[in-house]
């Protein structure tokens, strides 16, 4: 490790005296500001950058704005370096692991493994920037990703984000006191489902998952003349992975009124399938209410409801449900959500057809996305902090990371 430290401040001074050799950053004695008046030439600035290599101390020319007050360094902008004071290298590190855990962790992380300093406070602005810009970057590139299946799956699902308390005042929420603590992302998953394990059920495809998910909402007024931003995103994201060009596609979700809506709104040729184990947990909590938590008449109650369930035999459960729905309202909840659903929950004729009927994939990327990185203890986001890490995230997840720094490359080139 010794040997390794003394290897790269070597190489940084090297890397260092190459840079400050070389003053062709001052090639004029005014430069245009980006506000568009003349900057005169004000001698050359020292500043110090984390690279790959360690400190760098870098002299470059400065050239300094009478009318809007603001100074830059050309070099900054052709080098990449113009924010946070780290380089390329760095910054992309420090995405990557700000992308996995939190801030003060990914501190120590780049610290051990890398060699590279970096405190929280950096990683905290440095990958919510960054995020922000994926963000930008997911709104406008559409080029498809990843190969068209024969059917294609679009799941659709909400998980509570832990909010600042100045980012829920006036929001309802479930607390005693009528209170949020939580604001939901919504998050939109596709995959394929070709594979088939041994019992000849449909798995998914390794590979070929993206995500994508934000803080938005999916409510609009009929009168409204714009999709909502949920139902923009849902169809950035179904453009990329070629959803409605599939041969069949479907849309897997819990009983929300917001995901059949927008599935019937964007796609209204896809097949809609409710999940299988979220029917499963209604019904069993309607027989532990009815005969008792882990009582044999219960667990015999339920696995007759689930047999029907699987079986397609709707009538015969709706009846069963009916025989209590004037005793327990829940069995008058659940008997009503089973009527609303009825054409989701055709299990028998989905298996028969192929398709995958639950939202296992949906699940894991809720815990994914936002789960393990976003809900751990002690976590509040603002608005603008968790939608970057979610885009970060997504972006990482979905394998579009290397696209989105060659983009980001370029764009950067042409601004120098």
């Amino acid at each position: 490790m010794a040997a390794r430290r003394q290897a790269l401040r070597l190489a940084a001074r090297a890397l260092e005296q190459r840079l400050n050799a070389d003053t062709s950053d001052h090639s004029d004695a005014e430069r245009t500001c980006p506000c568009g008046a003349p900057a005169r030439y004000c001698g050359r600035h020292s500043k110090t950058f984390e690279s790959v290599l360690g400190p760098l101390h870098l002299e470059r020319a400065y050239y300094h704005c009478a009318k809007c007050g603001s100074g830059f360094c050309p070099r900054d902008a052709f080098l990449q370096m113009g924010k946070f004071s780290l380089t390329p290298g760095v910054l992309r590190m420090t995405a990557s692991v700000a992308a996995l855990v939190s801030f003060e962790e990914s501190h120590s992380l780049l610290h051990e493994l890398a060699g590279v300093e970096v405190n929280a406070k950096q990683v905290e602005r440095a990958a919510e920037a960054l995020g922000s810009e994926i963000a930008d970057y997911e709104r406008v590139c559409l080029d498809q990703t990843g190969e068209i299946a024969p059917t294609m799956y679009l799941g659709l699902d909400g998980t509570g984000v832990p909010m600042r308390a100045s980012e829920l005042s006036g929001r309802k929420g479930k607390q005693p006191d009528g209170s949020a603590k939580t604001q939901e992302a919504k998050v939109i998953a596709i995959w394929s489902a070709e594979a088939r394990d041994a019992e000849g059920k449909p798995v998914r495809d390794k590979g070929s998952v993206s995500y994508s998910a934000a803080l938005e909402s999916a409510a609009m007024l009929d009168t409204d003349l714009k999709r909502s931003d949920l139902a923009e995103r849902v169809l950035r994201e179904a453009a990329r992975r070629g959803l409605t060009q599939a041969a069949r596609c479907a849309t897997l979700g819990d009983g929300a009124p917001w995901i059949w809506n927008t599935s019937t709104e964007l796609f209204p040729q896809s097949i809609q399938i409710l999940d299988r184990f979220h029917a499963k947990e209604h019904l069993s909590s309607v027989g532990k209410i009815i005969y008792g938590a882990d009582t044999p008449p219960a667990k015999q109650w339920i696995q007759r409801r689930y047999d029907q369930l699987d079986d397609g035999k709707i009538d015969p459960l709706l009846k069963a449900l009916d025989r209590h729905a004037a005793k327990h309202e829940e069995a008058r909840k659940c008997a009503d959500y089973v009527r609303r659903n009825r054409h989701r929950m055709r299990y028998a004729e989905f298996h028969a057809q192929g398709l995958c009927t639950s939202t296992g994939v949906l699940e894991a990327g809720c815990k994914i996305v936002v789960g393990t990185r976003l809900k751990r203890g002690g976590m509040h986001w603002t608005r603008y902090g968790a939608n970057a890490i979610m885009a970060l995230r997504c972006c990482t997840l979905s394998a579009r990371f290397e696209d989105f720094w060659e983009h980001r490359a370029d764009r950067m080139k042409a601004a120098a």
